[in-house]
Parts: structure tokens; C-alpha cells; sequence
């Protein structure tokens, strides 16, 4: 019989309460035990949802405090030597953000986080395991066993969920620089006893997620999947296991992933729908199950229930109903919750849609109809109703613009190239800007207070005027631009205030964009977004952030930054329409966002920071795809950022990746600066651009602003030393990793404050110019 299953769900609940208890709880303001009661009560709500909707296999231990793999790290008892003397989640979390405060004996505590970058190519980070060179494993928690069991009291028999060994391993890194598989045998007993506990306590199947099998085929991998199953299928009693895959295709590591000792299989057959027939052919003589992933967890388009229909056919049909389970590409981790709770949403487009709630009646539905049982009546008005939004969505005008289709056949060649190379552009921006050595800036926000919240909350509502709510936002600007001049800063920032999100804000103000109330996505920890929809082509309204930062230049005689985002992370960081190419859909962007970059500079501003920080995201994962996406991401970039003078400097920023495989197009992009997150890792992310030559100003971030503690200045001046050796020391910025928006006032000023001291000693112990010149006008403006 089909099953119906699910990967994984949504973390920081409708309302995002996960959030409020940690945040409660960071802040000292509630207990530990208050923290973990509201994990239980959102984990067992979660539960009783999925059991609600039919599903015959529920996950457990999908659900975190902070990130599956930092779990995985306290799990395995691969906590590295900074944090061992904290126990619990004073480690744990110490571990996530980082640890500073003053001990009873009077000594400071300092330890920043651990390295965090992004999970495969989505917006979520994770905490980037460190094994030491002298690393051992123990199974210090049983959080799979312990939530196995909690959901068995509420009645529900749960599929405990595992990060892979060999993806733990391979997402991780040894400080000794040698392989992190080679630790696979010291690792592999964790495990085993793991499975042993849930056996024992009644646990028929296993997941164990190894997302690693959809990047390219690697010797070591195939080697280290073979040893991991082998051993776990000689387990006398074991559960089942159930091996997952998702983001992409097995195809590459066809020769060994279909006869690996596991009882089901699960492939991503909505992003990767071409590798099912090679599957069905290699799966057909044997008994494992094959998991479809036929329903899309990472975006919010209803599923082609008559579509997915006919692949579950054709499958049943090579290996029979037994062997067919229907499930979401994905954890669902990467949805909204529940559609039902957005009134605000046309009814023509909610229809369209269809959230983690929505996509379960949609895996459930899809299994009933395969099953072919009493239950089918039920869903064919299901499939009924999904034919007509369908048509509906097909049908509709206001998802083209005949105005953008027209303008984008139009693009030219020279629209995506700046007029003159880097080192004519730099003389001119030099005469311009008028800066110091080592010049300092920020990455673009200052902390969204909660007054600040508050205010654009009441102007939201009716309850400010719009006079009013501009008001307060000046007075916020002037302050901030007050401080900056105040500290000693060298390129301003206005602040961004009036946005609530980098990429939100602007979609407001394009067209072919839709927004949610409570559709909330996890990005890190406690940090949730709400991805804008893209139903439509794209299009600018009018200008967007000219207004605010025209009145901050106009405070100061020091150059202020105009802050957009890139139209590659605008895209990454929606949801896309799925019913044309994603590169059509960015070239509209660029060119909305290149509108904008015009009117900043004939509005006077003369540098100009477009944030890209999900280029390398976007990078598809298997080798030979990449080539096509960076030529048109590249393309993209380059559309929105030239059409703008020598003597105009357009930044952009990055954070959170690798680097290393795609630094020819990075200096493709063609940035005059470029700033990068580097703290966490201690500048490693720099020797990508070391290693490259990369010939461009670059600014690589000395204080991790995920973390609430603060850098010293000693702290900051060894590590610009070690970039100071690394790249010509004329073409070196000084910034924070990230934007401020997260942080509070006092650690941001008391950061920013180390930062601009320790520029400053730089400037002098390598005698470089130290004092700012007025902003010399460009002539054009």
C-alpha cells in the first residue's frame, strides 16, 4: 500500500513561539524549564497536525532549539575544546552565538560562535562542525530517543530523523586540515548505539537524511556511504532505515546509491524529476521502497496533483503500490505553516498557493487516490479543485507586463558592462570620495529597535500619519548619521530604518510581488523571514530608497551609501514563480534595481552598495550546471550596477559561503569593493581572493554580528594584520561581517567603536593617510 510521508516541519511555529521562548530566554527574562516546555508544546502541536492530516509516517527530532546539525554536534559529543567546561545549553548555545560575560572568580568568559554558512543551496545556516585533531565521539544526549518517546506518550508513533554520518562528517572540518571522513570508524559507534536505544524503545523506522549524495560523485563519499550502511545493516533488530536525499539528483552516484542494505530510498523528484527513470531501472529487481519526493518543499506553489499523479502511476507500475511512498521533496522546513492563517491575501492568488499544511493534504491526497480505497471519493474533489486554481493561475493577466516583456528583449551588450575598468574607476572615485587608508564603513542596517518596530507597526495600522511616521524615521536617521560622524566612521550609512527586511522592503514597492502576514521561514537560530512571493513579472513603481538617502547625505559632508539589494538575492529570497525560467524573472529585477541605482546617483550619491549575498547560494550543486547559472547571474548583477560613472563606487556584499569555486565570476561582477563575511572563520573565506589575485577593493569583516559579544580592538587589529599580509593594503576596507539589524544598541556601538580604534592604530603604525576630506561633488550632479 502507498504511504503517505513527511521529511520534516516547520521549527518556529505559526506565530513564530520558538522564537519568543528563545529570545525570552536569552535575554534572562525566563527559565530554562520555560524555554524547554514551550519546545514541547510547539513540537507536540506539530505533531497532532500531521497526525491529523493522515500521514502514516510522521518525523520526530526534526524539530531544534538552533540547527539540526549543532545537535548533531552535541549529540555525537563533538563539542570542541573552547566550550567543554559548560555543560548543557549554556554550551550549546554558546556554541550558536557565542559567550561573553564575567564569572564569579571575577575572570572573563569569552568565546565567539562557532563558523555558520548556508545548508546546501538554501537560506538557512547551520553551525559548521569543528573536529579537533585528537577528536573522539560519544553519545552525549539521546534527543532522537528522548522525542521518539514524547510523541509516543501523545499516541503518535513518530520516525525519528538523523543527519547522515558521512554528511555530519563531510559538512564539517578537522583543525588539522586532513579529511573529516577519515573519523567515520569513531563516529560510526554514536550511531549504532543511537539506532540500538530507538529499537529498544519500539522505533519500526529510522531517517537518516545524507544530503551529501546529491553533490558530485567523490571516491571518499562513495567509500564512506558503503562502510556507514554496511555496518548498520548487520544491527540484529535495528529499525528500518529509511536513507533521504534531497536538493537535487542521485544520478551522478548512480553506480552504488540503489543497492546500498536500506529499506527505503527517498529522492527529490521535484527538483530533480529526470532521475526517477534511472531509478525505477535499478531499483526494479530488488524490494527497497521508493520515497517519492513529488511535492515541493522548498517553494509555495500548489502541486499538479494530475501531473505528480501520472509519475506515481508509471511508478507503481514498474515496482508496485508496496514499494511507492509519497512525500515532499524536502523537509518542509523550508515552507510557511498554514495558508489558512493569511487574510490578507487575495483569494485568486491564495488559491495559487499552498503552505506545509496545505502541501500534506496534498501528499495525503496524492496517496489516497494511488491506493485506489474508500478514501479516493474524498479526493477527487481535492483534485478537482486543484485543476481549477491551476487553470486559473495559467489563465491569468496579472501575471505579465507587456511593458517589462518588451524592455527585456531590448537589453544590449553594453548595458552590462561599466564604461571603464577598475583601476581608471578608482582614480576618479579617489578624487571623489576623498577617504583615509583603511577606510571604515558598515554593511548597511543599524538595530530595528523595538521602537522603531513599533512605529512602523502604528503607520502600518492607521494609528501614525504618514507625516508622522517620516518624522520619527528622520529623526532615527539624524541621530544615526550623528553617531557615525561622532565615532569616526568614514563612508555612512543612513541606517535603513524604514525597512523591515532587505528584500520585503523592495518587493513592496515593485510590482509582481505578493506578502504574507504569518509566513515565516527559519534562517538561523531564532531569526525567521518572510519570503515576498513572486507571481508576476516584475517592475519598478517608482524610486525606493532615494528619499532616505538623500536626506542622510544631506546631513553630513561625508559620503553616504545608497543600500539596495542585489536582484540575485531579491530572487533566492522569494519564493519564484515556477511557470518561466528563474533567470527571466531575475533580468526583470535587474533592471528595477538598476532604475534605482540611476536615481541615486543623479541624486548625489556617490557610493552605492547592492548586497549579494545569496550569489553563491543560488550556485547549483552539481558541477556541470553551474557554468550557465553564473553567466546569468553575473549578467544580472552587472545589468543592475552599470549604468553609473567612473567616479561612482558600487559595492556589494557577501556572507556566509564559499567562495573558492566561483571567484572568476565574483570578479566578473566587477564591484569596485567587495565585503565578505570572514570573523567567524578567522579570515579562512579571505584566502579564496587571496589564492585568485582578486583585483578589486574588498573589505573583509572583523566582527561577527551574529553573536551578541563584543570584539576587542586587539582583537580586531590581528586579524586586519593577517589580511594587511595577505592583499595590497591600498585596496583594504574595514566593516562588520554583516548588517546590524539583529544586534542591540550598546554591543553595535561598542563594537563599532573597537572597530574605528583599531583602523586607526593600523593607519598609523603603516603610516597611511588619516584624515577624511570633504565629498567633492560629481560634476554631473
Amino acid at each position: 500500500m502507498s504511504l503517505a510521508t513527511n521529511l520534516g516541519f516547520p521549527r518556529l511555529g505559526l506565530r513564530r513561539e520558538c522564537k519568543t521562548a528563545l529570545e525570552s530566554f536569552w535575554q534572562g527574562k525566563t527559565s530554562e524549564e520555560s524555554l524547554l516546555k514551550a519546545a514541547q508544546e510547539l513540537r507536540a502541536r506539530h505533531w497532532t497536525i500531521q497526525k491529523n492530516a493522515g500521514l502514516d509516517h510522521i518525523p520526530s527530532n526534526d524539530f531544534s532549539l538552533y540547527d539540526h546539525v549543532l545537535d548533531m554536534i552535541a549529540m555525537t559529543g563533538a563539542i570542541p575544546d573552547a566550550y567543554r567546561n559548560m555543560q548543557g545549553l549554556t554550551a550549546y548555545f554558546a556554541m550558536a552565538r557565542g559567550r561573553q560575560n564575567r564569572m564569579s572568580s571575577g575572570a572573563i568568559l569569552d568565546v565567539p560562535a562557532l563558523e555558520m554558512t548556508k545548508w546546501f543551496d538554501t537560506n538557512y545556516h547551520y553551525i559548521v562542525p569543528v573536529f579537533e585533531a585528537h577528536q573522539t565521539f560519544s553519545l552525549n544526549s539521546c534527543k532522537p530517543l528522548d522525542e521518539f518517546l514524547e510523541a509516543k506518550a501523545l499516541g503518535i508513533v513518530t520516525r525519528p530523523v538523523l543527519l547522515g554520518p558521512v554528511s555530519f562528517l563531510k559538512l564539517g572540518k578537522r583543525r588539522d586540515g586532513k579529511n573529516a571522513l577519515d573519523l567515520l570508524p569513531q563516529l560510526l559507534p554514536v550511531y549504532v548505539e543511537t539506532l540500538k536505544k530507538l529499537a529498544e524503545a519500539g522505533a519500526p523506522w529510522v531517517q537518516i537524511d545524507e544530503p551529501v549524495l546529491v553533490l558530485d560523485a567523490q571516491t571518499d563519499t562513495e567509500a564512506a556511504i558503503k562502510q556507514a550502511y554496511e555496518a548498520f545493516s548487520k544491527l540484529p533488530n535495528r529499525p528500518k532505515i529509511a536513507l533521504t536525499t534531497y536538493f537535487g539528483t542521485v544520478t551522478q552516484n548512480r553506480s552504488y546509491i540503489y543497492n546500498l542494505p536500506v529499506e527505503a530510498l527517498h529522492l527529490d523528484l521535484s527538483r530533480a524529476p529526470d532521475q526517477l527513470e534511472p531509478a525505477l531501472m535499478a531499483m526494479a529487481k530488488g524490494n527497497t521502497i521508493l520515497s517519492m519526493g513529488i511535492v515541493d518543499g522548498r517553494n509555495i506553489w500548489r502541486n499538479d496533483l494530475d501531473r505528480s499523479l501520472d509519475l506515481l502511476r508509471h511508478a507503481t507500475s514498474k515496482l508496485g503500490k508496496d514499494r511507492i511512498w509519497v512525500g515532499p521533496s524536502c523537509s518542509l522546513l523550508h515552507s510557511p505553516i498554514d495558508l489558512s492563517a493569511e487574510t490578507k491575501l487575495d483569494e485568486e492568488l491564495k488559491s495559487w498557493l499552498a503552505f506545509s499544511v496545505q502541501k500534506l493534504d496534498e501528499i495525503v491526497t496524492l496517496a489516497q487516490t494511488l491506493r485506489g480505497n474508500s478514501a479516493e471519493s474524498a479526493a477527487r474533489g481535492k483534485l478537482q479543485e486543484a485543476r481549477m486554481a491551476l487553470a486559473s493561475r495559467r489563465s491569468s493577466s496579472r501575471t505579465q507586463n507587456p511593458v517589462m516583456r518588451h524592455r527585456l528583449g531590448m537589453i544590449a551588450p553594453e548595458q552590462t558592462r561599466r564604461a571603464n575598468p577598475f583601476a581608471i574607476r578608482r582614480q576618479e572615485q579617489a578624487r571623489i570620495l576623498q577617504l583615509p587608508g583603511l577606510p571604515t564603513t558598515t554593511i548597511g542596517s543599524f538595530p530595528q529597535t523595538q521602537a522603531v518596530r513599533a512605529a512602523r507597526a502604528a503607520w502600518k495600522k492607521g494609528q501614525k500619519t504618514t507625516a508622522e511616521y517620516e518624522s520619527y524615521l528622520e529623526k532615527e536617521i539624524r541621530e544615526a548619521i550623528q553617531w557615525q560622524e561622532e565615532v569616526g566612521l568614514d563612508v555612512l550609512v543612513h541606517g535603513e530604518f524604514e525597512r523591515n527586511d532587505m528584500v520585503e522592503y523592495f518587493g513592496e514597492l515593485l510590482e509582481g510581488f505578493a506578502f504574507t502576514e504569518n509566513g515565516w521561514v527559519q534562517s538561523y537560530g531564532s531569526r525567521g523571514v518572510k519570503p515576498p512571493i513572486i507571481f508576476g513579472d516584475v517592475a519598478r513603481k517608482g524610486p525606493m530608497t532615494v528619499r532616505w538617502s538623500s536626506f542622510a547625505q544631506s546631513l553630513t559632508s561625508q559620503p553616504v551609501k545608497g543600500m539596495l539589494t542585489g536582484p540575485v538575492t531579491i530572487l533566492q529570497w522569494s519564493f519564484v514563480r515556477d511557470d518561466q525560467p528563474r533567470a527571466q524573472t531575475c533580468r526583470q529585477i535587474a533592471l528595477a534595481i538598476r532604475d534605482e541605482v540611476g536615481d541615486l546617483e543623479k541624486a548625489g550619491i556617490s557610493v552605492i552598495q547592492i548586497d549579494e549575498p545569496a550569489i553563491r547560494e543560488g550556485l547549483p550543486l552539481v558541477t556541470s550546471e553551474r557554468a550557465a547559472y553564473l553567466a546569468w547571474a553575473v549578467e544580472c548583477f552587472r545589468l543592475a550596477s552599470s549604468g553609473v560613472k567612473d567616479g561612482t563606487q558600487i559595492h556589494t556584499h557577501m556572507c556566509y559561503s564559499e567562495f573558492n569555486d566561483i571567484m572568476a565570476s565574483i570578479a566578473d561582477m566587477d564591484a569596485d569593493v567587495i565585503s565578505i563575511e570572514t570573523a567567524r572563520s578567522k579570515l579562512e573565506l579571505l584566502d579564496a581572493f587571496v589564492n585568485f589575485k582578486y583585483p578589486n577593493g574588498i573589505g573583509p569583516g572583523v566582527y561577527d554580528i551574529h553573536s551578541p559579544r563584543v570584539p576587542t580592538v586587539d582583537e580586531m587589529i590581528a586579524l586586519l594584520e593577517r589580511a594587511a599580509s595577505l592583499l595590497p593594503m591600498d585596496r583594504l576596507w574595514i566593516n562588520p561581517d554583516c548588517g546590524l539589524k539583529t544586534r542591540g544598541w550598546d554591543e553595535t556601538k561598542t563594537s563599532l567603536t573597537n572597530m574605528v580604534a583599531a583602523a586607526k592604530t593600523l593607519r598609523e603604525l603603516h603610516k597611511l593617510p588619516t584624515t577624511r576630506a570633504t565629498l567633492k561633488r560629481p560634476e554631473s550632479v
